[in-house]
């Protein structure tokens, strides 16, 4: 006798992977949006006030309980050039590499991103920051790893029977372009909100496997993110919302993080994050870290909420961060007289 449960699980995954194939997937995203700067917005290319350079990298592994996980990763760089005399205006350049691997199939998406951005600022209380990025963009998938009805011999389904396809593998390619702005206000040194807007894939590069006219729809993004210091600098509150669409989807994120002061002073303070974020209509986040001079490591955990939650027993997703900020030298010290944006 047939197990007709089987069956159907395995038809049903089939039938969502190949679904997703038109739409090519899901955008590339992170919980820890606040520790992908230049995937939120080429504008926050080196947008730091007391750093010169700044390297990072993200590790995402999403939905590990069901047939088609997500698994992310990111890794980036950007550095100051170009400083005016005044040390308040400067260029900024960033090279930012993204990848991202979905079902049995290895739907897969690998973008290398370079980011230009140049930041100025408007008096004493607020600076002015824009960017621009160009990608190279491929898309592959395995057509060997995954199983067609081609292959369904009555019975089960077969990877020795021709599939029908022309190759076990295929890949497309694509250049792909942004811009964002920033506004930043700090009116004095215990507070900071910046305000961005975004777009990626302002060009609508075309995207398809097979010769489709099917083209990357625009992404707008919005952000808005505050530090707020707390009780002398012991505390400081950062809360943050992001929200971005694309061709009908979107996704809403908001909560804040909480950087406690734990001991030591400029190049070793060390601050300990707790953080708790709402993925509208989806998920809970929450996020632990631990900050130690230049160095930041934080980890972050998704809680799944929505209908999927039954299925996953509500392990979303498990993420990681790191980040590094440092200076070229000495001589850049000065700076922290500056009444200027700290992240």
């Amino acid at each position: 006798m047939i197990k007709h449960s089987g069956i159907y699980k395995y038809l049903i995954a089939a039938g969502l992977f190949l679904a997703s194939l038109p739409a090519m997937g899901q955008g590339m995203h992170f919980s820890q949006y606040y520790n992908a700067p230049m995937l939120l917005n080429p504008a926050n290319t080196a947008l730091m006030s007391e750093s010169d350079y700044r390297v990072g990298a993200n590790y995402r592994d999403q939905w590990a309980k069901i047939p088609v996980p997500y698994k992310t990763i990111s890794g980036y760089g950007d550095f100051q050039l170009l400083r005016n005399q005044n040390m308040t205006n400067w260029l900024g350049i960033g090279l930012a590499f993204f990848n991202d691997k979905a079902g049995d199939g290895d739907l897969a998406l690998t973008q290398t991103q370079l980011s230009v951005a140049y930041h100025v600022q408007m008096g004493e209380y607020s600076m002015l920051s824009a960017g621009i990025y160009g990608g190279y963009v491929e898309r592959s998938v395995d057509f060997s790893k995954v199983t067609f009805d081609l292959q369904w011999d009555g019975f089960k389904f077969d990877r020795n029977i021709p599939n029908g396809e022309k190759a076990s593998i295929i890949k497309t390619n694509f250049i792909d372009f942004g811009a964002g702005i920033n506004y930043a206000m700090f009116p004095n040194e215990n507070t900071y909100i910046k305000i961005g807007v975004a777009a990626a894939h302002v060009n609508a590069p075309k995207e398809s496997f097979y010769n489709f006219d099917n083209k990357v729809g625009l992404r707008p993004t919005a952000n808005i993110d505050g530090m707020f210091k707390l009780n002398g600098g012991s505390f400081t509150l950062n809360p943050s919302i992001y929200y971005t669409t694309q061709k009908g989807a979107y996704e809403l994120l908001y909560g804040t993080l909480v950087l406690i002061y734990v001991g030591g002073e400029k190049q070793t303070t060390t601050n300990l994050i707790l953080g708790a974020f709402h993925r509208w209509d989806e998920a809970i986040v929450g996020a632990f870290g631990l900050q130690f001079g230049g160095l930041k490591v934080m980890s972050s955990f998704d809680f799944t909420m929505s209908k999927l939650s039954s299925t996953t027993k509500s392990n979303g997703a498990m993420e990681f961060g790191l980040i590094y900020q440092g200076m070229y030298g000495s001589g850049s010290g000065s700076r922290e007289s500056m009444n200027c944006p700290r992240f």
